[in-house]
């Protein structure tokens, strides 16, 4: 199918995978997935950020990715209003087609929390999981979420890992990922914790876990 100029969105998906910021609700989502179904070998990137998609847009979106003929790599949805209740949908999917996702990105959900953050970082816990990068910047993870989920992640297959603007992280979180940043087996390229609540002493914290593994070459944005 070409691209329509009559439809400016629909344009921008056939193009380029991408429906980021087109006003889409989980309404608009039961047409897209049934699109989705019928062609789903050649799609690789998925972009709808920035709608209204809701716990019941994802739940609709996680049906597709647990297809096995899906392949999809590449996921963003950013700023999508998703809560606990779509991770549920999302780690459920992943679970069951862990092979193919790459790149999974959810930042701007505030409401996905600590316990949201949990059940991605379950699914991470699976060796055949291949997710390298992991976006979840502005939502909302306390300290308490790097206790109960993000520790155990960071032993995964993650390169990268944003975790900024999530102002409640402060120095205790920073401290156990600090712990982690000394283990030989960390594979993280690059960890941002911009934004985080982090003081001097949490900044020594991680400085002195870098240089105590001189074989991790992890940067880090603060």
């Amino acid at each position: 199918m070409g691209c329509s100029p009559a439809d400016p969105c629909l344009a921008r998906f056939f193009c380029n995978d991408t429906l980021s910021k087109c006003k889409i609700t989980d309404d608009g989502c039961e047409a897209l997935t049934s699109a989705l179904r019928s062609n789903l070998s050649h799609l690789t990137h998925l972009d709808l950020s920035h709608n209204n998609l809701r716990d019941s847009g994802v739940k609709m979106i996680s049906d597709v990715l647990e297809n096995p003929d899906c392949k999809l790599k590449i996921l963003k949805l950013c700023n999508c209003d998703i809560t606990y209740k779509g991770c549920v949908a999302l780690t459920s999917a992943l679970r069951s087609n862990p092979s193919h996702l790459t790149h999974l990105h959810l930042s701007n959900n505030y409401k996905l929390r600590d316990s949201g953050v949990k059940l991605i970082c379950d699914v991470l816990k699976n060796h055949d999981c291949k997710l390298e990068l992991l976006e979840l910047c502005w939502c909302n993870i306390t300290d308490e979420g790097c206790v109960v989920a993000l520790t155990s992640a960071l032993r995964s297959n993650l390169t990268h890992l944003n975790l900024s603007n999530n102002y409640n992280l402060r120095d205790s979180g920073v401290k156990l990922i600090s712990d982690v940043l000394k283990n030989h087996d960390c594979k993280l390229e690059i960890l941002d914790l911009r934004d985080c609540g982090i003081t001097a002493n949490g900044c020594a914290v991680l400085k002195s876990a870098l240089r105590s593994n001189p074989s991790n070459q992890t940067q880090l944005k603060v």
